[in-house]
């Protein structure tokens, strides 16, 4: 592979001096750019698009080279490895994924298996696709759903409100829950780091649905199992450190917990104020986060605001600290290109002045 051109978001991830606060965004390659729907349109369908190794190459690169971001995203989707379980993953248009064979029962749930690695080579060899394409110009980020995301979704057939279903589960039968969720950490490791074989130099676990729980069930059924993946990942690769990103949507009471997982870095949503969390964590793990992604429907001169809000809440990024600019969620399919755009140049040209100390 070529060597790496712009690695400050690795060195910030590591808590290292850089010159500025890298910046990417999650969800950066989707619905709201014009170039990612007109390839969407000619692939036929998101899942068409998603296991074609050329189409996804495309649209990762396509906010790098619109906006200069300092990573690039694999574009893939969180539910894949249930999708190579057999479950019958399907898209529907505003109703989003649909499993034909949910996991209801304790003969599905036993009849549960880690899938072979094969079965997914598609990401792999868009992982590997991706980084030649990008010729060390920035990193690559692989990533994949958090154990017990992945079981909601398993679970409950698709998307859902109430998790009505899951939560019965986890409270008439908890060793049901915990067995999908041991077998999902057990696939989350081999994914992830059969992407960092192929090529992803940072990996993300996104715990989507870790913040519907009550204290104590996070800890037991979304923790857990989070920490079991991070105990099983690849921590070096290619002569340089694989750092990694945890990010619980709604989590925001369980920072510290989390900081002491073992990840790199801690995700936070837009419901945390970054000074706080900085505070509580000390110099455990960098910090990813958190501007409200509706905040790109602003104007231009109160994106800026908030832009600078962000990175004043974080403050100077001394030794041993570390900030990766980035929203609190993914970005809106309805969000105009061009705001995205104000945000970068924003970061781009406030961030240095809080490098000072460390650079």
């Amino acid at each position: 592979m070529p060597p790496l051109k712009n690695d400050v978001l690795l060195r910030a991830l590591l808590r290292e001096p850089v010159p500025y606060t890298p910046v990417w965004l999650m969800r950066q390659a989707g619905r709201y750019l014009p170039e990612y729907r007109a390839t969407r349109e000619r692939a036929g369908s998101f899942m068409a698009l998603a296991k074609s190794p050329a189409f996804a190459t495309e649209v990762t690169l396509q906010p790098i080279e619109r906006y200069g971001l300092d990573a690039a995203i694999l574009f893939s989707d969180i539910l894949t490895v249930p999708d190579a379980m057999g479950l019958g993953l399907s898209f529907v248009d505003g109703e989003g994924p649909r499993f034909a064979r949910p996991v209801r029962d304790e003969a599905s749930v036993r009849a549960l298996r880690v899938p072979p690695l094969e079965s997914l080579r598609y990401v792999f060899d868009a992982v590997s696709q991706v980084r030649r394409t990008l010729d060390g110009s920035v990193p690559l980020i692989g990533f994949c759903g958090s154990p017990f995301t992945l079981a909601c979704y398993m679970v409950e057939g698709g998307s859902s409100k109430e998790f009505r279903i899951l939560k019965t589960m986890m409270y008439r039968e908890p060793e049901l829950l915990e067995h999908i969720l041991a077998v999902n950490a057990a696939a989350s490791v081999a994914y992830l780091n059969a992407q960092i074989d192929a090529g992803a130099q940072a990996v993300m676990m996104f715990d989507t649905w870790g913040g519907i729980l009550a204290d104590g069930a996070y800890q037991r059924f979304s923790l857990a199992p989070m920490r079991a993946v991070l105990k099983g990942l690849t921590r070096e690769a290619e002569g340089r450190a694989v750092p990694n990103i945890v990010f619980t949507k709604g989590g925001g009471g369980w920072l510290g917990e989390i900081a002491e997982s073992g990840c790199t870095a801690v995700g936070v949503d837009w419901t945390v104020d970054l000074g706080a969390a900085r505070k509580r964590i000390g110099d455990q793990c960098a910090l990813q986060g958190n501007l409200d992604p509706h905040v790109l429907f602003a104007t231009p001169r109160q994106i800026e605001a908030e832009v600078k809000h962000t990175l004043l809440r974080f403050g100077d990024v001394t030794e041993g600290a570390g900030h990766v600019f980035n929203l609190g969620h993914g970005i809106s399919q309805f969000t105009p290109p061009e705001s995205v755009g104000v945000l970068v140049d924003v970061v781009r040209s406030e961030s240095p002045k809080f490098h000072k100390a460390s650079a």
